[in-house]
């Protein structure tokens, strides 16, 4: 079983035809073969609009998967043997009370999420100075959130971090998913080795171009790099 917590797609407002193939051929059809359910909420890069999420394109593109559950709105608890967990659409200015009554109410043990929240990094180095509080959460015993591409941990709270690099931002930072054992509430993270952005660092001073020349490049194919 699959929980994504968020941003699906990447832009709000459009997707490329062949991208969506794309993501119908490596992953939304082969979830489908192999029988595995999605649980899914939406964050704010699957929605058009800031104030609702009534236009949003997991409804629009995703409906013909029957095995892809997409919570869009109000928080719902589910269960998965002795754990209940509560997930958390993108809060809107339409959901923001109702959000935050229903994650104050619930007697989940885990609560995941699409959740900005001040004093996190939204990228390396860069802390967020916006957002909900980090005391809304103190309630439960561990929150896992979406949308910061950035990794980072600060008391029962966890950003994840995406699951493969997506832009220079990302670069040289670990990425991956990770499993969540729903009996002893364990996480165990499982890096994602393959990187998009690569640096090479060539000073002329010690190296000479017969030496660039003969450089192992088998790993930069179809990748992104930046000679310095």
């Amino acid at each position: 079983t699959i929980l994504h917590l968020g941003d699906v797609f990447d832009r709000r407002k459009y997707i490329n035809f062949n991208t969506l193939n794309e993501c119908k051929s490596f992953f939304f059809n082969p979830l489908q073969e192999a029988n595995i359910t999605m649980h899914t909420i939406l964050g704010n890069h699957d929605t058009t609009f800031t104030t609702t999420n009534e236009v949003n394109s997991a409804k629009l593109l995703l409906s013909e998967y029957d095995n892809i559950v997409t919570y869009e709105s109000e928080p719902v608890e589910l269960k998965f043997d002795l754990t209940k967990i509560i997930m958390c659409p993108w809060i809107v200015k339409d959901t923001y009370e109702s959000s935050l009554q229903a994650i104050k109410q619930s007697r989940a043990d885990i609560l995941m999420g699409h959740f900005d929240i001040k004093g996190f990094e939204m990228m390396r180095g860069i802390l967020s100075d916006h957002g909900l509080d980090h005391k809304e959460f103190n309630q439960f015993e561990a929150v896992f959130s979406g949308h910061y591409h950035h990794p980072s941990k600060y008391g029962n709270i966890r950003y994840l971090g995406t699951q493969y690099e997506m832009n220079w931002s990302d670069y040289d930072q670990k990425r991956g998913f990770s499993i969540f054992d729903t009996e002893d509430r364990s996480m165990t993270h499982v890096e994602n080795t393959l990187r998009m952005f690569h640096k090479i660092k060539y000073d002329d001073t010690d190296m000479t171009i017969e030496d660039i020349a003969h450089l192992d490049t088998s790993n930069l194919t179809n990748t992104h790099i930046k000679v310095i």
